[in-house]
């Protein structure tokens, strides 16, 4: 096993999901970090083996099963699978046996889903950038939302300083994409960008990724920059800071204090001249209020706070995103679509879009790799997608004990509100859009908890 450490330490660095089985390819061990697109429950996972949760799959062509009759390791193979949702999704998975006294014991499973915005690279390879034209600029994001443009006008405005910047939201709104607009808009532009997912990587690994080493520090190091070194003068990209222990978070925040940092095992110091953004997935006040983010070092990088709406709470982008989407798949396919039918606008603009921007950006590639036509039909949407539709729709009309009248009409209302919101450079213009009272529009406002 320990010929495959230096092999599984570079895996880490970009894996989405990993499977621990017993030799007989039960699953004793299982962490998913696309739940956008993966979303089993433990209790569907473990105690069963991959076979059975993936009926779809051979043996034969199971990573997990062969390394357990073979012994053998496994790097990089392609692996198709099928998605609790009925969605294709195309892993590359890395496999090692586990040995004990050398005879094989189990199996532990790294895999990466294949998607073009998750920028995770090996760790000999750093995630830095010093081209701006391969980052994503301000005018990238597309948008007819206001609260999304205001938080486009904050970036030009923080930019140019050194002032930190905290990003909050859910999975799939664009949090990468919103930090490397604000690298690129201001003068560290033509420096370095390094972005670093913190819930990629064991915490045990993570501090000699982020400081660097030094020889002779501990079994097999070498003198190795880490990541606040590499990204000195630029920018460094700390997503899902608050999935590090409160003991990293407090060497974090040391190091950001004091702008110097320290290999682990060395006596000198290199100064920091560097932008901090961090993001994180979840309230970062709610992460402060369950003891997951350190109160002081969310106070540190929160100088600057933006908070990314999710897709449902701005529905008027839905349309300019599908054509957006439509568009991008045309040209990289050479295709023709036109557009999708109303039927598919409806669904749309109904869904809750759990995994926001990234998931409808999925369904519309998908939607291209079945179509027959040229506009996207309800056939080409996936089951799940259908199914949840007509859930909310049976819901919405059903007379029965499920949802009274009164919650009905408070449904709708409060989707007329989001959207007339959404559209709308300011309240008054939109009370004007409802044909209601500024005042009767801050009461709705507040009745239903809505941000303005």
């Amino acid at each position: 096993m320990i010929k495959n450490i230096e092999s599984l330490l570079n895996i880490f660095n970009y894996f989405d999901g990993i499977i621990v089985t017993d030799k007989n390819g039960i699953i004793n061990y299982y962490v998913n970090f696309r739940t956008d697109i993966y979303n089993l429950r433990l209790k569907q996972i473990i105690g069963k083996s991959i076979l059975e949760i993936h009926p779809e799959i051979k043996e034969e062509d199971s990573t997990i099963m062969q390394v357990l009759k073979t012994g053998q390791p496994i790097y990089d193979r392609i692996e198709h699978l099928t998605t609790p949702h009925g969605d294709c999704m195309t892993n590359i998975c890395s496999t090692l046996p586990i040995l004990e006294n050398g005879n094989i014991v189990g199996a532990i499973d790294l895999s990466r889903g294949i998607d073009t915005d998750v920028q995770r690279k090996f760790i000999e390879m750093p995630k830095v950038c010093n081209q701006s034209n391969s980052l994503y600029h301000v005018n990238d994001i597309v948008s007819a939302s206001k609260k999304v443009n205001d938080l486009k006008s904050i970036i030009s405005m923080v930019a140019n300083t050194d002032s930190a910047v905290m990003i909050c939201g859910e999975t799939g709104t664009g949090k990468e994409m919103f930090a490397q607009s604000v690298h690129t808009s201001g003068a560290r532009a033509s420096k370095p960008f390094i972005s670093q997912n913190c819930a990629a990587i064991p915490n045990t690994l993570l501090e000699g990724i982020l400081f660097g080493t030094t020889k002779g520090s501990f079994t097999g190091a070498e003198d190795k920059a880490g990541l606040f070194e590499m990204a000195n003068g630029g920018t460094l990209f700390l997503d899902e800071i608050n999935s590090m222990d409160l003991g990293m978070q407090a060497k974090i925040l040391k190091v950001i204090e004091e702008k110097r940092v320290r290999r682990i095992g060395s006596d000198n110091t290199v100064d920091l001249d560097l932008k901090i953004i961090s993001a994180t997935n979840k309230n970062p006040l709610l992460c402060v209020k369950d003891n997951i983010l350190r109160e002081d070092l969310f106070y540190r990088l929160s100088t600057v706070l933006m908070d990314i709406p999710p897709l449902r709470e701005r529905i008027v982008d839905i349309p300019l995103l599908v054509n957006f989407f439509i568009e991008q798949n045309n040209n990289r396919m050479n295709k023709n679509v036109s557009g999708v039918t109303q039927e598919v606008m409806e669904v749309f603009l109904n869904y809750q879009w759990p995994g926001n921007v990234r998931e409808l950006k999925n369904v519309i590639e998908g939607a291209f790799n079945v179509i027959g036509s040229s506009e996207i039909k309800k056939d080409d949407l996936p089951p799940y997608l259908l199914n949840n539709y007509s859930h909310q729709n049976e819901r919405l009309i059903s007379y029965g004990e499920d949802m009274s009248l009164p919650e009905r009409l408070e449904e709708y209302e409060k989707r007329l509100l989001i959207q007339a919101l959404d559209s709308t450079n300011n309240l008054t213009r939109a009370a004007e859009k409802l044909k209601i009272t500024k005042q009767a529009l801050n009461y709705k406002i507040l009745k239903y908890g809505l941000r303005k």
